[in-house]
Formats: C-alpha cells, structure tokens, sequence
C-alpha cells in the first residue's frame, strides 16, 4: 500500500506556465510518471511475496469455481465499461461544489506502448505485468480482504466462523461504500459491480467464486482497454 501511494498520476497542464507538470503520488520521493512501471512492478512484486507468506491462509478455503461467475464476470466487464465511457462521474465534478473532486482517485492511465515506445522488449514485458495484476493478483488479494475479511468481520470478531452465505445488511454495505470512496472516478460502476459481487458470494457460498469473477471483469476492461486505447481505466 505504501509502494501504491508513490505511484503518480498523469502530468497535467499548468494555467500559469501552459506546459505539462508532473503529478507525484500522495508519497512524493521526486519518482515521475516515467518512474511508474518500476513502481507498479515493486507494487506487484511485494504484493505476491506476502500472499506467499501466507498461502495457507488462502488454501484454508475451499477452492471452488462456479459457472455464473463467469457470467457475473463478463457482465460486470461490460457495465463497468459501459457507464465509464457515460463519464458521469465528471460532468457531475464540473459543477460547484465538485470541482475540487474531478482528479480524486485519477488512475495512472499510463500506456507503455506509447510512453516505452523506444524500448518495445520493456513495453511488451510490463504490459504483461499490468495484465498478471489487473487479472491475477488484485481479484484474489482484493477478494480475500474484502469479502473473506472485512465483511465477515462486520458481522462477527471471530469472523472466521461466519459462512459466505451469511446475509448481513451492513457488511454489504460496507464493502460497496469501500469501493466507491476507492473508485471515485467510476462511482456508479463500483458500487453496481461491488453489490453484484456480494450477492454472488451469497448465491454461490464461495469466496473463489467472487475472485473468478473479479478476474473476468478485470480482463474484459483490459481487453477493451487494449482495443479501444481508452487508457484512463487502468
């Protein structure tokens, strides 16, 4: 999380001098925009190494797909998509009081075969970092955090009794507040995809479940990143 806040945002255009400046992280250690795959890279890296540490944890539950995931998925890929490029979110920041919210939560929308154009063998490898995060590491880390934690821990301190059928008002709340204070951006597609992520781990009794279909929503919106060259979202 530390290593995530150093990541800094796209440059952007100063009034007074009308050139680009660049935007350092919430940490700002003089790292730039150009500094951002080696960052995300480190982001990754640590990231795995303490799943590593501790994989037991995550064999403790049972590991369990479903066929609707798949559906859940590929819908919420193509919702998430969809009421993004309304950018609602944004013509609502442009109006008083919001103006000061427009660049809440901006991703680095840093694209490497544009900005590592001059080094393609560079460009080629961190795209695939980004894909291995995007689609591998963040749904299980996420997931586990969310739903195998804090909404079981909601509902009960010894939260590792509670069964992810357990409907519990509050811990689905919680979680879809986490992630539209974490996707300001992208409100109303979190907390539509969010709430439909809970009501699979309900439906389906499996946290896997959630994390499979993290994982295809995070492909589709890479995908159509990809295509579309719409970098903004990731």
């Amino acid at each position: 999380m530390l290593v995530g806040a150093l990541e800094p945002a796209p440059p952007k255009i100063d009034p007074a001098k009308g050139q680009l400046v660049e935007t350092p992280g919430w940490i700002d250690l003089g790292l730039r925009y150009r500094d951002y795959p080696l960052i995300y890279s480190a982001k990754i890296g640590l990231t795995v190494l303490a799943m590593l540490c501790v994989w037991p944890g995550y064999r403790q539950i049972p590991f369990q797909f479903s066929p609707l995931a798949w559906l859940v998925g590929l819908l919420g890929g193509a919702v998430w998509v969809g009421l993004c490029r309304l950018n609602l979110e944004q013509q609502i920041f442009a109006k008083a009081p919001f103006e000061a919210l427009r660049s809440l939560g901006a991703r680095p929308a840093y694209n490497p075969l544009d900005q590592l154009k001059d080094q393609p063998g560079w460009a080629y490898g961190f795209l695939a970092i980004r894909f291995v995060g995007l689609v591998l590491i963040v749904p299980i880390i996420e997931e586990f955090f969310l739903r195998g934690f804090v909404m079981r821990y909601v509902i009960s301190p010894e939260w590792w009794e509670v069964g992810f059928d357990r409907f519990h008002k509050p811990a689905l709340v919680i979680v879809t507040l986490y992630g539209v204070v974490t996707h300001p951006q992208e409100a109303l597609a979190a907390a539509i995809w969010f709430t439909a992520i809970s009501w699979l781990m309900l439906r389906t009794k499996s946290l896997w479940a959630c994390v499979q279909a993290h994982a295809v929503t995070n492909l589709v919106v890479g995908v159509y990143v990809l295509a579309s060259g719409d970098w903004r979202l990731m």
